[in-house]
């Protein structure tokens, strides 16, 4: 098989066969799902293949980490288990005390949460900026001790698209480091490493699990120094992702490009189907030529994903009776799973930032676009949206 990051053969190639070599002693196609959580030593410190501890290292989560890094373009990947845990490990390697995260101001809500609760009383400050604006951008990060860029594109909810190599040339002529959330695209649709990113951070419980019965995160890098420093605190805080966790998101991983295809195939025509009906403020995907990222999405991903995100004209009211009307749709946080689910930001995975910049409008419902027959997914929005 080629090495971490070698991209000597096709993603759907790599996505099934990096790290998944069979079992060499039965000759079993899946690669066992190692539980144990200690490993006998040939004398002391004798140890098989490096494995001593589950923390430390474990067989079933290696493999993951291969086909992530092997899938990201990346040398090393981190599997943890939460994508909060992994954004915590990242910053808390690559953070000290008085460094500051310059993070856009319409990300996650968990991601802000952790940044601005958790990490600001010990040192860690915050600025929130609009990062399509890389003249803002530019100016918040000269304003001093700027460590990390912080980036989601396309962003959650709003659906920005920035640009990736445009702001890695930025972060680093001020000597920071550009991490992308790289979650709503997958690494199927976008490689962040390849357009100058020194990060990539994911929540693997979305479209890399793929199938809603499984939470996990990873941090991709293709810097051994970097690596080093990550893989020490996986190692010594240890919310490492366990060994079903681990399973389970390789099992989905193996099939992310043929499911991003059809999430893609159906957001597409339901994006399309949305605008202009009555009822209907705006409905925001790159995949729209109207949308004002189109270019730069087209240019810097595979597709457009699977995310839609849609304002109502009758503002709160009307997308509540919306959230609460559709059958197929279930309402439910997350996202990126082969089941359609529809949510209400601003009362939902986004409540933590009410009140501050991040803030999401509240007419807006967030479509995660399921690969069920689009015109079930179709007709189930329109008879929700003749409710209004």
């Amino acid at each position: 098989m080629p090495e971490q990051g070698e991209k000597t053969t096709g993603f759907n190639t790599r996505a099934v066969h990096a790290g998944q070599e069979f079992e060499p002693r039965t000759g079993a196609v899946v690669p066992p799902l190692h539980f144990s959580s200690t490993y006998a030593q040939d004398g002391i410190g004798g140890l098989r293949s490096g494995y001593e501890y589950g923390r430390g290292g474990n067989p079933t989560r290696d493999a993951l980490q291969e086909q992530l890094a092997a899938l990201e373009g990346g040398s090393h990947a981190y599997s943890f288990g939460s994508g909060l845990a992994a954004e915590d490990a990242l910053i808390r390697a690559l953070c000290s005390p008085g460094d500051r995260i310059v993070l856009g101001n319409d990300a996650y809500g968990g991601t802000y949460r952790l940044i601005s609760r958790v990490l600001a009383p010990w040192g860690i400050a915050n600025k929130p900026v609009d990062m399509s604006d890389l003249d803002g951008v530019r100016a918040a990060v000269a304003e001093g001790g700027a460590r990390l860029v912080w980036v989601e594109t396309p962003s959650n909810p709003m659906m920005k698209v920035t640009d990736i190599a445009a702001l890695a040339e930025l972060a680093h002529d001020a000597g920071a480091l550009l991490v992308v959330d790289n979650t709503f695209a997958s690494p199927y649709l976008q490689n962040p490493l390849a357009l100058g990113a020194d990060v990539v951070v994911h929540s693997t419980t979305k479209y890399i699990g793929g199938h809603s019965d499984v939470v996990g995160g990873a941090v991709v890098v293709n810097d051994g120094e970097l690596a080093e420093k990550i893989g020490f605190v996986q190692f010594a805080v240890g919310a490492v992702s366990g060994p079903m966790d681990a399973f389970l998101t390789t099992r989905g991983l193996k099939t992310l490009g043929v499911r991003m295809e059809r999430h893609s195939d159906n957001a597409q025509k339901i994006a399309e189907w949305l605008v202009g009906r009555p009822g209907i403020e705006r409905v925001l995907y790159p995949g729209l030529p109207e949308h004002p990222g189109h270019e730069l999405a087209a240019k810097q991903m595979r597709r457009f994903g699977g995310m839609v995100s849609v304002q109502f004209a009758g503002g709160e009211a009307a997308a509540r009776t919306v959230a609460e009307s559709t059958r197929l749709f279930t309402l439910a946080e997350s996202l990126g799973g082969i089941e359609s689910l529809m949510n209400y930001p601003s009362e939902m995975t986004h409540a933590s930032v009410k009140g501050t910049e991040l803030a999401v409008p509240v007419n807006l419902l967030r479509l995660s676009v399921g690969i069920e027959d689009v015109e079930d997914l179709i007709a189930d929005l329109d008879a929700a949206i003749s409710r209004l």
